[in-house]
C-alpha cells in the first residue's frame, strides 16, 4: 500500500509547522514523568515514521539524505523527541527488514502510523556490558523458541514500550535478534533514568526473567553477529552527527536572533552560522556517499559544534538563559549527551585531548 507524503521535503511549510509545534511541546518536558505522548502522536500524524521506509511496506520512501534533512530540522525543534524517533526507528526498520512476514503483517503498520511504539534493546551487543563474564542478556534455546534472561541495560521508552526488539546471546556465543511483545510474563521495565538531560526519553533497562519467546518472532540470526548480519540495517552511522547539529543550529539560530539587536554577537554568531552550514553540507555528502567524507571526522567536529554553539548562546543570554525553563540551559545540558551517546573510544580520546592539550589529535 502507498501513501503520499503530507511533508513533500523536509524544508516544505507542513515541516515547519510541525517543529513549531514540536519546540513549543520541547519546553515541557524536562522529567521522566514528561514522556514526549504528544510530540510522538503529532509525527505519526504527520507521516514522520514513514520516511524511513520503502513505499511497498507502507512508507515514502525518502533517501538517506532526505532522513538526515529531516532529522537535522527535528532535532533542532526538539531534541528529546528526536531521540526517542532514532531508537523507536532502529526498532521499526529492522522488523521491516527482518523478512519475517507474520510479525510484520502483525505489527508494521500500527508502529509507522504511530499507533504502537517501539524500541530497540540491543546495546550490550556492541559497545555496554560486553566486558562482563556472562552476556548481559542470554536466550536459551526451548522447543517452539526461546527463554530469555537477563537485561538490556539501555532501553529508550522502555516503560512505555508495545514492543521491543532486542539482541540476546545463545549458549554457543552466537546470536539472535528477537520481536518481544511487552505483555509478555517476565518482562520488567524500568520507569526511566533521571538524566542530566533528555530524561523524558525514559531511558532505562528492562529486564528479562524467564521470558518465553515464541520462535515466529526470530527476526534475524542465530548468528555470530546478528547486527552485522541484518539485512539492509547498518549499525552506527550518521545519525548522532545529525542530532548534534541539529542542536548545534538551534542554538545559532537564538545566537543570531540576539544579533540582530546587539553588535557585539555580530561576529561569533556569524562564524559559527558559517561552521553549522559547512559541517551540515559534510554530513549530507557523507549522507549520499561520498567516500571523501570520513565520518568519525564529522561525528568529533559535530561534538565540538553542539558544545561550542549551546556555550555561546548561554553567553548572549546571559542569566536569564541559566535559569530553570531557559531553552539555551538545556540545551547546554542536551551537548553534553553527545559525549556519551553512541561515543567510540577514539572520538572520546580526541575531545580528551582538546581538553587536555588544546589539540584535536
Amino acid at each position: 500500500m502507498q501513501h503520499s507524503s503530507p511533508v513533500l521535503n523536509p524544508s516544505a511549510d507542513p515541516m515547519d509547522e510541525l517543529c513549531d509545534e514540536l519546540a513549543r511541546l520541547a519546553n515541557t518536558i524536562s522529567e521522566v514523568a514528561h514522556w514526549p505522548a504528544e510530540s510522538l502522536r503529532l509525527c505519526g500524524e504527520r507521516g514522520v515514521y514513514r520516511w524511513f521506509l520503502p513505499q511497498e511496506q507502507g512508507g515514502y520512501g525518502w533517501s538517506e539524505s532526505d532522513q538526515i534533512r529531516g532529522y537535522l530540522r527535528l532535532s533542532q525543534a526538539d531534541l528529546t523527541t528526536t531521540f526517542v524517533i532514532t531508537q523507536y526507528m532502529g526498532a521499526v526498520r529492522r522488523l521491516a527488514a527482518s523478512g519475517n512476514e507474520i510479525v510484520i503483517g502483525d505489527w508494521l503498520e500500527s508502529l509507522i502510523d504511530g499507533t504502537r511504539f517501539s524500541t530497540v534493546g540491543i546495546s550490550h551487543l556492541t559497545t555496554s556490558r560486553r566486558h562482563l563474564s556472562q552476556p548481559a542478556l542470554r536466550a536459551q534455546p526451548v522447543p517452539g523458541g526461546y527463554l530469555l534472561d537477563g537485561l538490556a541495560p539501555w532501553v529508550t521508552g522502555a516503560p512505555h514500550a508495545d514492543l521491543y526488539v532486542v539482541g540476546a546471546t545463545l549458549p554457543d556465543g552466537q546470536q539472535v535478534l528477537l520481536a518481544v511483545p511487552s505483555t509478555l510474563e517476565g518482562i520488567k521495565a524500568g520507569p526511566g533514568h533521571a538524566l542530566v538531560a533528555l530524561s523524558a526519553s525514559c531511558t532505562d533497562q528492562v529486564s528479562f526473567d524467564h521470558v518465553q519467546v515464541a520462535e515466529e518472532f526470530l527476526l534475524n540470526g542465530p548468528s555470530e553477529n546478528v547486527l552485522k548480519s541484518a539485512t539492509g540495517i547498518r549499525t552506527g552511522g550518521l545519525q548522532t552527527s545529525t542530532l548534534a547539529i541539529g542542536l548545534s543550529q538551534a542554538a545559532v539560530n537564538f545566537l543570531s536572533s540576539e544579533a540582530s539587536k546587539r553588535a557585539d554577537l555580530r561576529d561569533a554568531a556569524g562564524e559559527l552560522s558559517q561552521e553549522v552550514a559547512e559541517l551540515a553540507q559534510r554530513l549530507l555528502h557523507a549522507s549520499a556517499g561520498d567516500t571523501d567524507c570520513d565520518t568519525s571526522e564529522i561525528r568529533t567536529a559535530a561534538n565540538r559544534l553542539a558544545l561550542r554553539t549551546t556555550q555561546a548562546a548561554l553567553t548572549a543570554a546571559k542569566g536569564a538563559g541559566f535559569v530553570k525553563g531557559h531553552p539555551v540551559g538545556r540545551w547546554c545540558r542536551e551537548a553534553l549527551f553527545f559525549l556519551v551517546w553512541s561515543c567510540p573510544q577514539p572520538i572520546a580520546q580526541a575531545h580528551l585531548c582538546e581538553l587536555a592539550f588544546g589539540t584535536h589529535s
